[in-house]
């Protein structure tokens, strides 16, 4: 068995009324917190005044969209002013991405394009994080278990990630329950975004044993779940939507990922689209892609075993195409696109010189 490594947040707690429990161990973080919230604060009022119970003196943060420069270093400054000893992000990805940009580069030296990748100079972080705890509010990025956080760079129409091992969270609470009713379109795109990041790091090179053993249960029930809840809400889908989240965060922090993402990143810098609906509209493609790459038997059975899930979420053959057009709960997710949740494959375009990229 080849050699591996698995790294992770110091502590995960998974579970439904796990966010309620979980307030102490929070509380402990830190005397004065940054809770990161998403564009409507009050959500997150019980958490304040939950925290505020046990002593924690709270300075609130907003993000209303996904992070760029000016945001996190927005959060930063307030970060600083408040003096603050920990920062806590409940919220989407986005949001959890800014609190965990925020709580890497409170103490840093340097200025934030020297640690970016691909813009600026990929530099380790020169002092330690302030310690980070996230609460997801949405089942699709996994990145309350991961060391990075991914931020637009407007100047340079990128997406990119700040990164460091010392990065990963140290209390990751996963509760099914903050993502109940969460509004279809953002549950299909995440959703999807999710089922991405078991299927990638399932087909990378980098795969190891644990990390197939994550996978390999992951992609029909993040797929199924999927479907069920485009049906109706449903409380045991929203409980296997996040596990499978979890399991993508898990998984792509320690196996990479592939060729959807390697795409998804530098379209949503140049399209703004979101990144979710970006990975939805890839994804066939990409398994497609993938399929056709190579002969390589072991890569091969990994890619039939995803063309069976497929089928089964679709109903269509070929099997990769039924993401797109399957019949049932979805309708093709090219109708979705047309909702407003994924979008069309003809959509996902950018503008250079004012003029579509196609």
């Amino acid at each position: 068995m080849t050699a591996f490594a698995f790294a992770t947040a110091d502590m995960i707690r998974f579970g439904r009324g796990e966010a309620v429990q979980a307030v102490p161990a929070l509380a402990a973080l830190g005397a004065r917190v940054l809770l990161v919230t998403g564009a409507t604060p009050v959500r997150a009022d019980w958490l304040k005044d939950a925290l505020e119970a046990e002593g924690v003196a709270v300075t609130v943060f907003s993000v209303g969209k996904e992070p760029d420069v000016s945001l996190v270093e927005a959060g930063l400054a307030l970060a600083r002013d408040a003096q603050v000893q920990a920062v806590i992000a409940i919220g989407g990805g986005a949001v959890v991405d800014a609190g965990k940009a925020i709580a890497a580069l409170t103490r840093a030296t340097r200025p934030m394009l020297d640690h970016l990748e691909v813009v600026g100079k990929g530099l380790p972080l020169d002092t330690a994080p302030l310690p980070f705890a996230a609460l997801p509010t949405t089942a699709g990025t996994g990145a309350e278990v991961t060391k990075n956080a991914v931020i637009a760079v407007p100047e340079a129409q990128r997406k990119v990630s700040l990164r460091d091992p010392r990065m990963l969270p140290k209390l990751a609470i996963v509760d099914p329950a903050l993502t109940d009713n969460c509004p279809r379109g953002v549950t299909l795109a995440s959703g999807l975004d999710a089922v991405t990041q078991v299927i990638e790091p399932y087909l990378s090179s980098k795969a190891n044993p644990l990390t197939d053993a994550i996978c390999r249960d992951a992609i029909p029930k993040g797929l199924m779940a999927i479907q069920q809840i485009m049906r109706a809400e449903d409380t045991g889908a929203r409980d296997a939507l996040a596990w499978v989240s979890l399991c993508g965060g898990l998984a792509l922090a320690n196996s990479g990922l592939g060729v959807v993402h390697g795409l998804a990143g530098p379209l949503g810098g140049l399209s703004n689209a979101a990144h979710g609906a970006i990975c939805g509209a890839l994804l066939p493609h990409g398994l497609s892609a993938n399929a056709e790459a190579g002969d390589d038997h072991e890569l091969q059975a990994r890619i039939a075993e995803c063309r069976r899930d497929c089928r089964a979420f679709g109903g269509a053959d070929p099997a990769f195409e039924a993401l797109h057009t399957g019949r049932g709960a979805f309708d093709g997710l090219d109708a979705q696109g047309r909702g407003g949740a994924v979008p069309r494959r003809d959509a996902v375009r950018t503008r250079r010189e004012g003029k579509p990229w196609r």
